[in-house]
């Protein structure tokens, strides 16, 4: 697999350090590093607390920052489930009103975005925090949610990716974000990623930048422990697929120097840091997705998973994904389909081009799609889709 060795990445910091150094000015520097390849990566990740019972721990949070009135965001379904109840016996517990908005629309589009964003505008008392209690559609939709209320964009495109919006960064801090995942799969609790499906353009894109990340995710195993095996099976293909993605990444020395480091993208290239997550996260989804989807009460199985999606989404969430992601946009925005499914389906048939000559020559591409075949085999997955 392609590795920018240490050794090469130090001396290009090092060049670039003491002709910093020796520049009289500050035009000069900007001109010299016009046109030049990045030699920075940075890991920007959300705090996390892990361990059974800990969603009871988000009101004695939140009492400690001094809120008061917090707006819980969650879906249809979990509204009437423990979680979410946790949730608000212990804001309540600890003098804090919650306003909940449970309307998040699972697979968001810009128009359920739009409805979580006038919610936020038309409420009468000044929010304090944001807690999200759900899975990846639910925390992404929270993240647009405080963004949009705090920083009101001329329109509504403006901060979403190119080439579909103009990607203008966050221009501040935002409200605290909590996030509490009911699901292994996105780790949207640690990136700063909102993806969603735009009914205009009828493509599925997004808004990245650092300040979007959560405060603090609380990743609680007991909120895993009734997910159905078919969503846990196709939710741990995600992982997989942010795991090898993020590591098979264009390398962070590839890109272009940022105007500032505001500019420098969420999604950065692949990095010794970021490795280090994504190949854990390999590790774990390997040794543990079977056992979490065949057996329902091995809580060992998914805990593991959980704390594997969180590995991924730092990973990735500092890296950023690659073909196989952008091969299920296409399909992802025209049906209704999991998340997890769609990756499974499109990430099978890519033998990751960033690999290395040896590794090719080795037969690595070949290896790893017969093993991801190997996987979805045991786990009983179609090796396609059904279009009606």
């Amino acid at each position: 697999l392609p590795r920018t060795s240490s050794q090469s990445i130090v001396q290009k910091m090092l060049g670039v350090r003491t002709w910093l150094r020796s520049s009289t000015t500050v035009a000069s520097q900007r001109r010299w590093l016009s046109g030049r390849k990045d030699v920075a990566c940075e890991l920007a990740a959300s705090s996390i607390r892990f361990g059974a019972g800990v969603t009871a721990e988000i009101g004695m949070d939140l009492k400690e920052l001094k809120a008061r009135n917090v707006v819980v965001f969650t879906d249809p379904h979990l509204r009437d489930l423990p979680v979410v109840h946790t949730v608000l016996d212990s804001l309540a517990d600890n003098g804090i009103r919650a306003h909940v908005f449970d309307q998040v629309r699972v697979e968001p589009n810009d128009i359920s975005f739009q409805r979580a964003i006038a919610y936020m505008n038309k409420l009468a008392v000044s929010v304090d925090a944001i807690v999200a209690v759900g899975g990846g559609s639910v925390i992404d939709t929270a993240k647009i949610a405080n963004l949009y209320s705090m920083f009101p964009p001329d329109d509504f495109y403006d901060y979403v990716n190119p080439p579909v919006g103009k990607g203008i960064p966050v221009p501040g801090a935002l409200r605290p974000l909590f996030a509490i995942p009911t699901t292994a799969g996105t780790g949207s609790e640690t990136t700063g990623v909102a993806i969603f499906d735009d009914t205009r353009t009828k493509s599925k894109t997004g808004v990245a930048h650092r300040r979007l990340k959560s405060t603090l995710g609380i990743v609680d195993p007991l909120n895993t422990a009734t997910l159905p095996p078919n969503v846990a099976k196709y939710s741990g293909f995600d992982v997989l697929c942010h795991a090898i993605e993020s590591f098979t990444a264009l390398p962070f020395t590839e890109r272009p120097y940022p105007a500032s480091p505001n500019h420098r993208p969420a999604y950065q290239g692949s990095n010794p840091i970021s490795d280090i997550w994504s190949l854990h996260a390999l590790h774990q989804t390997n040794k543990f997705l079977r056992r979490a989807v065949n057996d329902v009460s091995d809580v060992e199985a998914r805990s593991a998973m959980l704390l594997a999606s969180t590995a991924a989404g730092i990973g990735f969430g500092n890296a950023g994904v690659h073909l196989c992601h952008g091969m299920s946009y296409p399909i992802a925005s025209q049906v209704s389909s999991d998340n997890g499914a769609v990756f499974k389906l499109t990430g099978v048939w890519y033998k990751y081009d960033q690999m290395t000559e040896k590794a090719k020559a080795e037969g690595a591409g070949d290896i790893l799609a017969d093993e991801v075949l190997r996987l979805m085999q045991d786990l009983d997955v179609p090796l396609g889709m059904c279009m009606e």
